[in-house]
């Protein structure tokens, strides 16, 4: 036998895939399919309040079956998984994602399908449950909370200053955002912080001038 000949032998065994039963493949695909329902039922409480997109959510759930299927392919034969990244390598995804939670929940679908088809189911397992915790603390630490927002409209153009007097006996923090003057009328929209709006919102109303006063809230970004 020729030096070329072991070099040819040596490199093809080197290079050989790994056989995967039949069995171990539908195991490692149903594992990870019930992870993958998981973080969907996950996704679903955790943007209950937000803008929940079903499809999106349904995506997560064959994200991770098929990136176990092409980690079980690539395992099994060399050959398959370079002509799979040289598919793969076309592929253009230009889906804009909108909520940086959705990119998290992403990549973690990814990351189970890459853990499972690897062969380290238990590793998914304790990421999804330590994921869980974590973000379900962080969710409920009171680290800040959203303002809300005054909207008053006043027929007296001079009542901005009673309003603001007003709204620094019951907010801890107070910014106008925003102020709409005509000859006899302003709409104020101010950002407050409080824990008295039922309060806040009957002494503006008391004052002379205003015609109407709103306290909305909301989930949006925060304020420190």
């Amino acid at each position: 036998m020729s030096f070329q000949d072991i070099f040819k032998k040596s490199f093809l065994e080197g290079w050989s895939g790994t056989e995967i039963g039949i069995t171990a493949a539908i195991s490692t695909i149903a594992i990870t399919f019930l992870l993958a329902v998981y973080v969907f039922f996950l996704y679903q409480f955790m943007t209950r309040k937000t803008f929940y997109s079903k499809s999106f959510n349904l995506s997560l759930v064959g994200v991770s079956v098929i990136t176990a299927a092409i980690i079980l392919t690539v395992q099994s034969s060399v050959v398959v998984s370079l002509g799979m990244v040289g598919a793969l390598s076309i592929v253009r995804f230009r889906t804009a994602i909108k909520d940086p939670m959705d990119l998290m929940f992403l990549f973690w679908s990814i990351s189970i399908g890459i853990i499972c088809g690897a062969g380290l189911a238990e590793i998914a397992m304790i990421l999804s449950l330590g994921l869980t915790i974590g973000l379900f603390v962080l969710a409920h630490l009171p680290i800040a909370k959203a303002p809300m927002i005054l909207v008053v409209n006043a027929s007296n153009a001079e009542i901005e200053t009673d309003v603001m007097s007003t709204v620094s006996r019951y907010a801890r923090y107070s910014n106008v955002k925003s102020r709409n003057l005509t000859s006899t009328t302003v709409d104020l929209t101010v950002e407050v912080r409080t824990d008295h709006g039922k309060e806040l919102v009957k002494d503006v109303m008391n004052l002379p001038g205003v015609c109407s006063a709103a306290l909305l809230s909301h989930d949006g970004e925060v304020t420190f």
